[in-house]
């Protein structure tokens, strides 16, 4: 009875697996026949290698990205403190009124003296 369970599970799991994209066996075997016809069988070897190697790229760069955000987020170092920024004194707003008040306006480009 048990094999029986066992057997009823995995054909379960794979009619799961293939009802995700609503796949029978039959279509499954003329996809991969498909597959063989056009791109022959010495050049699967190397499309499953170049699939291969992409899944493991984009699995270490999702690793990461995912180390790096989970260690940003685990630094917990306070902001650099800022100054409080400085009073005018008066000495220097008078100085900037001074320098305002030494201003000479130029004449036009049209006119001459």
């Amino acid at each position: 009875m048990t094999g029986l369970a066992y057997v009823s599970m995995v054909c379960s799991s794979m009619n799961v697996m293939f009802g995700l994209f609503n796949l029978g066996g039959g279509e499954i075997i003329l996809i991969l026949a498909l597959v063989l016809i056009l791109f022959g069988a010495k050049k699967l070897p190397e499309l499953a290698k170049g699939l291969g190697t992409g899944i493991k790229e984009f699995k270490k760069a999702t690793r990461e990205v995912t180390d790096e955000v989970a260690s940003a987020m685990d630094d917990t170092a306070s902001p650099a403190k800022r100054l409080p920024p400085n009073p005018p004194t008066p000495s220097s707003s008078s100085e900037a009124h001074q320098a305002e008040a030494q201003t000479v306006p130029q004449s036009s480009a049209g006119t001459k003296a």
